[in-house]
């Protein structure tokens, strides 16, 4: 018994110690963003490798996204003929949940863990103790850059992907019961609203944020050689994902 108390006590202490690095890691990088004290040329290159090299990846994920829901809806509409809510019930679907969480998990196995896995090897092969030695504050050279990339882009291209995933539902419908694409889209304009829109937006923002906290944090304080990178990357991505859906739940259940 005394085992299992010592072990889940760990596990709690353990967790408390990452909250309060994370807490404290996001204050110094909020803190250099406002002041604009972080590198512009890392910003630049965070944003092409993050979101132009992530478009493909994406752009499939979300192709895929609106094909599935359409198939799943397909069944529905031949069923109960129910092809004035087709649009609207794929859209609603799409832009609030689905869109966000399967692109927010591809860019955390992508984006995040290629962050942590940079980070990582630079802090086991002492660049970042170097970076410290000639006074540069890795915080805002390498950190801070790469957090206002992978958020900035996690939005884009959640946008982008909420396009490209209507289209593709539309087509699939088509090409399923021959739905007019005209009428998908005429429920799609009739029942959605802007909100509907936002609501998924906000959560796209929110899980760039976590991402790229995860992914910097872990990075940043990875140790013990190539192991280490292997181990810090593994956490990284386990817990970008955990926190999609713990913040998934939590902003389902206060947006409107």
């Amino acid at each position: 018994m005394s085992k299992v108390l010592h072990a889940m006590g760990d596990r709690v202490l353990s967790l408390l110690h990452d909250l309060g690095g994370l807490a404290r890691l996001l204050y110094f990088m909020m803190r250099g963003i406002v002041h604009g004290n972080f590198d512009h040329v890392e910003f630049w290159r965070s944003m092409y490798r993050v979101g132009v090299k992530s478009f493909g990846v994406v752009a499939i994920t979300a192709l895929m996204v609106g094909g599935i829901t359409a198939i799943q809806t397909a069944q529905i509409i031949e069923q109960f003929g129910a092809t004035s809510v087709v649009g609207g019930g794929t859209g609603v679907a799409t832009l609030r949940e689905i869109g966000p969480i399967l692109i927010g998990l591809m860019f955390a196995g992508r984006v995040g863990a290629n962050n942590t896995a940079e980070l990582g090897t630079m802090a086991v092969t002492d660049q970042i103790d170097a970076l410290r030695a000639l006074a540069i504050n890795p915080i805002n050279y390498l950190l801070g850059p790469r957090f206002v990339a992978i958020v900035l882009m996690m939005f884009c291209l959640t946008a982008i992907g909420d396009l490209l995933a209507i289209g593709a539902a539309a087509g699939t419908i088509y090409l399923l019961i021959n739905l007019d694409p005209r009428l998908f889209f005429a429920s799609f304009v009739e029942m959605i609203v802007f909100w509907d829109f936002a609501s998924g937006m906000i959560k796209a923002a929110v899980f760039g944020v976590a991402i790229a906290l995860v992914s910097n944090y872990y990075g940043i304080n990875t140790s013990g050689g190539a192991v280490g990178v292997g181990r810090s990357v593994n956490s990284a991505v386990v817990a970008s994902a955990m926190s999609i859906f713990v913040f998934d739940y939590i902003l389902t259940a206060v947006l409107p």
